[in-house]
């Protein structure tokens, strides 16, 4: 496994979630390491390239974007491509026109070789298809190290045998997994909101399957968080996750620094 904080300039694919709030985190993320002197393949869908902010002059040359036509699904307006674009209810044909880009992003990635892929929770098929083409794998979470801590380790032994949680009231207390005093929890409207990625969907499979496949088959976690948000303590990470964790810091939309 090639490591980022290797003097080799690497070439770093990257795969988002189709929602600009996954989009631009990533798209910042990869014009940080384009600065680095990495070389960066932002990969997504036509439509939704077109309309990511213009990539600055001196980073334009190590950031190409590649464009995969979504495949067409049932129940998925034309022209949808991003979950701006549809209601809310609508949003699992997304993921399942989504899980339509398995060929041609193996295709992509066979033919390129990166060293790396930096990918969102969606695609729960690719960790396989990165390994057997020998690619590194971290998983870019947008959401916070609290959320992910919360919903406990990602294997399903260890969190059951410190605390089953079966119904969504099981999540309006603090895990006992949690190695330090916190309150954080969530109220009962929220865990039953959160309960609800734990059911298969019209795509086919759960969100919350997505999310543990994603953990299992991933090198490096990378949180989008700050420090004026979450304690330092949550640094250590959820017990049980990856086998290496990167803290990406963001002061509202700039990043700062990596750790």
């Amino acid at each position: 496994m090639n490591s980022m904080g290797d003097s080799k300039k690497l070439h770093i694919a990257m795969f988002p979630w189709l929602a600009f709030g996954h989009l631009i985190p990533f798209l910042e993320l990869g014009k940080l390491i384009a600065q680095k002197g990495h070389r960066i393949s932002f990969i997504s869908t036509p439509r939704n390239i077109e309309r990511l902010p213009k990539i600055p002059s001196n980073l334009a040359p190590s950031i190409t974007f590649v464009k995969l036509p979504l495949p067409h699904v049932e129940n998925l307006p034309e022209n949808a491509e991003a979950t701006m674009d549809v209601p809310y209810h609508i949003i699992p044909y997304l993921k399942k026109a989504h899980d339509g880009l398995q060929q041609p992003l193996s295709q992509f990635l066979e033919t390129s070789a990166p060293d790396w892929i930096i990918h969102d929770f969606a695609p729960h098929w690719l960790p396989p298809i990165a390994t057997k083409l020998g690619i590194s794998r971290a998983f870019f979470s947008i959401f916070n190290a609290s959320f992910l801590c919360i919903l406990g380790p990602s294997k399903s032994s260890v969190t059951n045998a410190q605390e089953p949680r079966t119904e969504a009231k099981d999540f309006t207390v603090p895990p006992k997994w949690v190695p330090f005093p916190t309150k954080i929890a969530y109220r009962l409207f929220e865990a039953k909101k959160i309960f609800e990625n734990f059911d298969e969907n019209a795509s086919g499979v759960s969100d919350w399957f997505r999310l543990l496949t994603i953990y299992l088959g991933a090198d490096a976690l990378a949180i989008k968080t700050c420090t004026e948000i979450e304690d330092l303590r949550m640094g250590g990470g959820p017990q049980g996750f990856v086998r290496e964790m990167i803290l990406f810091w963001f002061r509202f939309d700039t990043v700062t620094k990596i750790d």
